[in-house]
């Protein structure tokens, strides 16, 4: 919605005949917040538009700034308020590890994410690309990107935000593709293909040690249940989780097992006093 009004129309005529033609069903689009206005807005409503996702990145103004990203928070919020008011699905990406970002910032930035009416969300750790602005600060020294386990440890965070809300996140982390993977591109940052998995599984066991904690479990083994396809995220890469769990509450053994009726990053625990599986 930033490029020439002619180009705009010219590409949702195209993406439109499509739709009519039954091959697509419906015509999405990523955008920044302030290439969001009435006008932008009424004419994505003459297509088939279903969802518009806003690059936010952060919604503290001083990571914003800090990040020359041209605009505030308050027009990130006003775009998502516009966007929905006009029937939109709307999707809301973050960003974590900005300049002059922390934890607790990305954390509310992502409760207001989901408290702007967000329908899903997008969170990408920071990568530092050759040639760019950021990659110049962080020559300089005035930017530290995140190592990897940090950027895990915070992404963690802001998931369990959106679980809270009920909001899903249909992405963690950069699209694999060789251009994005190559070292010479991709100077620094938490770029990892894995990423996404790794923080899932962060949140996993923590939501399993509390739980474990608070049922006082202490060893023999437990039946643990998750969500319809959370199994690999539950167990973690490597079976890691498992053996943390094993060795922290001196359990036996471990099953994981899904239930249908477990939702988001909920859990269910069973313990057994003996070797019974």
């Amino acid at each position: 919605t930033g490029i020439d009004r002619s180009l705009m129309v010219s590409l949702l005529e195209l993406a439109e005949s499509y739709v009519k033609k039954g091959r697509v069903e419906c015509i999405r689009l990523s955008t920044r917040p302030d290439y969001i206005d009435s006008e932008i807005l009424g004419i994505l409503s003459r297509y088939s538009v279903r969802t518009v996702e806003l690059g936010l990145q952060s919604l503290d103004d001083g990571v914003l700034s800090a990040s020359r990203r041209g605009h505030d928070s308050l027009c990130a919020l006003e775009a998502c308020r516009a966007v929905k008011e006009a029937g939109f699905s709307l999707i809301g990406q973050m960003m974590i590890g900005l300049p002059l970002s922390d934890a607790d910032k990305e954390i509310a930035t992502a409760e207001l994410i989901c408290k702007s009416g967000a329908d899903g969300a997008r969170v990408y750790p920071t990568v530092v690309f050759a040639d760019t602005e950021l990659a110049c600060m962080m020559e300089r020294g005035e930017y530290q990107p995140l190592l990897l386990d940090d950027a895990v440890e915070r992404t963690k965070n802001v998931l369990a935000v959106f679980d809270r809300y009920g909001v899903p996140c249909i992405r963690v982390g950069l699209c694999a593709s060789e251009n994005l993977s190559d070292a010479s591109v991709a100077i620094a940052g938490a770029n990892h293909a894995a990423i996404g998995e790794m923080a899932m599984s962060a949140l996993y066991l923590e939501r399993i040690s509390a739980e474990l904690d608070r049922l006082a479990i202490r060893g023999g083994g437990v039946k643990i249940y998750v969500a319809r396809g959370a199994t690999s995220k539950a167990v973690g890469q490597k079976k890691i989780n498992k053996v943390k769990i094993c060795e922290k509450y001196g359990l036996e053994w471990v099953k994981v097992l899904e239930k249908n009726e477990i939702i988001g990053y909920n859990i269910l625990v069973e313990h057994f006093a003996d070797r019974q599986y």
